[in-house]
């Protein structure tokens, strides 16, 4: 078995500011938006998976509010999450990736 070599994290701080401007994609609240990076992973989208003590690179994140941002973590399971709430999150992150 071939272990994955772990790739230098993509970092985008203005990438960050900006999802940070827009309201939330859950709930629409505008108020305290936070940038939340999609954690799991995904062949069909090219998104590695991540591990323990790992965090994703930059472009992997979605505009939540604090309430939604923590009821996600909440859940355990991200995708579950996500599909409650009818979104594709690799999708919703590849358009929101800023030309």
């Amino acid at each position: 078995m071939k272990l994955r070599q772990r790739q230098p994290r993509q970092r985008n701080e203005r990438h960050l500011a900006w999802i940070r401007t827009l309201p939330c994609c859950v709930c629409g609240d505008d108020i305290s938006t936070e940038a939340a990076h999609i954690r799991t992973g995904s062949i069909n989208h090219d998104k590695p998976p991540t591990g323990m003590g790992e965090k994703p690179g930059d472009f992997w994140v979605l505009q939540l509010c604090s309430k939604c941002h923590r009821e996600q973590h909440a859940a355990g399971d991200e995708l579950k999450w996500w599909a409650s709430k009818g979104l594709d999150p690799f999708m919703l992150a590849i358009q929101m990736r800023q030309p």
